[in-house]
């Protein structure tokens, strides 16, 4: 299986314990159902590395870095970085609106929206606990838009793009919980990826600029 031309997957690091590779936005981090979703990131690094097994995922519409395990062993011990949050992540976004502050925390469980799957939703009774820091990069005052800074510190299904929504600046181009022409493509980057490395501990830092 060959990568698309328009779906390139780069391989920013890779050695005898894990793979590090930048998704394209509109490819699948892993197989869907059916034949016409079978092609995605993680069975292409597997023609190349065929004991590449899945650690986490990003959504589809999602571009950016991911780290992949070589074995079973590795996959066990990067999997277990993530439970206890060794593992950092930091996006990039452009999101609707000019935000009045600078920085700041969002702290608001996000739960199953069981009436409109696969959505999240905000849920105070039954969500579980999710945190997002963030950072203003720049204000476009003509556009009505900001480009943030955004790190995930729990690690649930759509996070961020619920996050940015409930307060009130979805993510431009996010067709599930903002406006879908309001962008080409969701802004939503994986730019950093940084971890101990789970073979002797060193600390490793990968970054993937955003291509908007």
């Amino acid at each position: 299986m060959q990568p698309l031309p328009d779906h390139p997957t780069p391989i920013v690091y890779a050695d005898a314990h894990l793979l590090v590779a930048s998704k394209a936005a509109g490819l699948l981090a892993v197989p869907g159902r059916g034949p016409d979703k079978a092609d995605c990131l993680s069975l292409r690094l597997q023609q190349l590395y065929p004991d590449a097994l899945i650690v986490h995922r990003l959504d589809q519409a999602t571009s950016g870095l991911m780290v992949f395990a070589r074995g079973i062993a590795m996959q066990r011990a990067l999997g277990s970085m993530f439970e206890t949050r060794q593992v950092h992540k930091t996006y990039v976004a452009v999101v609707q609106g000019v935000l009045s502050t600078d920085e700041g925390d969002i702290a608001l469980p996000i739960g199953a929206d069981w009436l409109a799957r696969p959505l999240r939703k905000i849920d105070h009774d039954n969500g579980k606990t999710a945190l997002t820091h963030y950072r203003v990069l720049s204000r476009d005052t003509t556009a009505q838009t900001s480009r943030m800074l955004l790190q995930p510190v729990t690690g649930r299904t759509h996070q961020l793009r619920v996050h940015m929504t409930a307060i009130g600046h979805p993510i431009l181009g996010d067709a599930l919980y903002g406006d879908a022409a309001s962008a080409a493509r969701l802004l939503l980057h994986a730019q950093e990826l940084a971890l101990p490395h789970p073979a002797d501990g060193k600390p490793m830092v990968w970054q993937d600029a955003a291509p908007f």
